[in-house]
């Protein structure tokens, strides 16, 4: 367990603007890619979990709205965290 909260932590420095940022749209971005790599990884290990897959269903949602209104807002941002992140082409 904690080694998921030291990685979470090292992964969360890659969007914050300021130490102690956490509610900037990029490091709810980050922690959120976060938190999706981390159910991928546990659906691997338990194909049937369908309640965990709407949750993941849900944060992937939130996780495009959030890209969009950064992307509207400042595009420079934008391009560093999704190349950062290795999501979207």
């Amino acid at each position: 367990m904690i080694f998921c909260q030291i990685e979470k932590q090292n992964s969360l420095r890659d969007g914050q603007l300021h130490p102690s940022d956490t509610a900037s749209p990029e490091a709810q971005i980050t922690l959120i890619t976060y938190r999706l790599k981390y159910l991928n990884h546990h659906f691997t290990q338990h194909p049937k979990d369908f309640h965990s897959r709407m949750g993941l269903l849900k944060l992937v949602g939130r996780r495009k709205r959030l890209l969009n209104y950064l992307k509207k807002k400042n595009f420079n941002n934008y391009k560093t965290l999704i190349t950062k992140l290795g999501i979207r082409k």
